[in-house]
């Protein structure tokens, strides 16, 4: 019995897995509670730290250090799961990894130990997040990628709204029992454990993994197999990366800009809570974007995402020459970062799926995660010196015109080039 052209296409299309599948929920639940056990510490470790008396330029070394480290390991790992054709076993050591090194914070007595429970969680993160999006990839048909990485960022970031509120109610509640200042945040350090381990836990038990094809190539030759026009979308994500500096620069601007009506205390309360809105707008956007496009491309959207970031910049230049400390206004700007953040999150990794051949995917994720670490570091080095040197302005003013010089190389590539 011969079968129609339109009843295969049926049948193929009915055998294609859904978007939402067990892979896409077990990934969600990972890494939604990974990141609220790294932001549960993240959220109090400033304080810590001032409370056994470490200066901030320690601070500063210890993350710059740690960020370059998770580089460096995104790509490594990235390349060693393209040559062995197993991606799963890794991931979950990076997890389980991150989920217990925090723990460490709780018996630190100075900066050293602090040091290298921060170098180990961002290894680990960083051993994971390419394997992570390359099976989140291969998991989903091709027209659903962008739904997949929406609702993925959307688990990821709802982790790093629950993290800090869990956090400040901890401190709050073992700090009336408490005559040892920093006997509170060790607590909440030990207690990162259990969203920590259960992370590892849940990636382990829902994701599986069927064994890819092997490329048994060198480094340097899987880099230069990579196809042209991802190398060259890599050059408007990394120009935008060098001006996408960390959102505590938007955390301390607007506490500038508040303090001198609100005080000191009640504006550092405001900014709290408005990068908290951030995570909200960020948690919020993810999907819609990702599902978006699916259905409309992806390249222009991630324009208006890079304009949003830039526009974000261009609107704290105007709040510092204007000296605006208008609530609703800085909000606003909290929320064009967070869909900013959103939008590159979502769609920077559903555009390395649809460019880059699956067994080299592992590769190029890395490649993107070592891009976007490089343009954190510089991005928020450049933006603290020039705060330093000059005036807010000027660091504002060099982010927005990053920004947007990688919104028009993204505006002007053709994935075809």
């Amino acid at each position: 019995m011969k079968v129609s052209e339109e009843a295969t296409s049926k049948l193929v299309l009915r055998s294609e897995p859904p978007w939402l599948n067990r892979n896409v929920l077990g990934m969600g639940i990972a890494s939604l509670l990974s990141d609220a056990g790294h932001e549960m510490a993240t959220a109090v470790l400033p304080g810590f730290l001032a409370a056994l008396g470490v200066s901030a330029a320690a601070l500063g070394f210890i993350e710059g250090v740690a960020d370059s480290v998770s580089s460096v390991a995104k790509l490594c790992s990235g390349w060693l799961s393209d040559r062995s054709g197993h991606r799963k076993p890794l991931a979950v050591e990076g997890y389980l990894l991150t989920g217990f090194s925090k723990a460490l914070f709780a018996f630190a007595h100075g900066w050293p130990l602090v040091f290298v429970g921060r170098v180990l969680g961002w290894f680990g993160r960083g051993i994971r997040g390419p394997l992570r999006d390359a099976l989140l990839a291969a998991s989903v048909p091709a027209e659903s990628r962008g739904k997949a990485f929406g609702f993925h960022r959307t688990g990821d970031t709802l982790g790093a709204i629950i993290g800090p509120m869990v956090s400040v109610w901890l401190i709050a509640h073992y700090h009336a029992s408490s005559q040892d200042p920093t006997a509170p945040f060790r607590k909440v350090f030990l207690l990162t454990l259990i969203p920590g381990i259960a992370s590892g836990l849940a990636f382990a038990n829902f994701v599986s993994e069927q064994q890819g094809s092997r490329t048994p190539i060198r480094f340097w030759a899987s880099l230069r197999s990579l196809p042209r026009p991802y190398r060259r979308f890599l050059w408007g994500c990394g120009i935008f990366g060098l001006g996408d500096y960390a959102r505590t620069m938007i955390i301390l601007a607007a506490t500038q800009l508040l303090s001198p009506t609100y005080g000191l205390t009640a504006a550092t309360q405001l900014a709290a809570m408005f990068y908290v809105g951030h995570n909200v707008f960020y948690a919020g956007y993810s999907y819609p974007i990702g599902a978006l496009s699916d259905r409309l491309g992806r390249r222009e959207l991630l324009v208006g995402g890079y304009l949003a970031g830039a526009l974000s910049s261009l609107g704290l230049v105007a709040a510092f020459v204007w000296k605006l400390d208008v609530v609703v206004f800085l909000l606003a700007m909290f929320g064009l970062a967070g869909l900013s953040m959103a939008v590159e999150d979502s769609l920077e990794g559903a555009m390395t799926a649809d460019l880059v051949q699956e067994n080299l995917r592992g590769t190029a994720y890395g490649v993107l995660g070592t891009i976007n670490g490089i343009g954190d570091l510089v991005s928020s080095g450049m933006v603290g010196i020039l705060w330093t040197a000059f005036s807010p302005i000027a660091a504002f003013f060099y982010a927005t015109v990053l920004m947007a010089s990688g919104a028009l190389v993204i505006l002007y590539w053709s994935p075809q080039e």
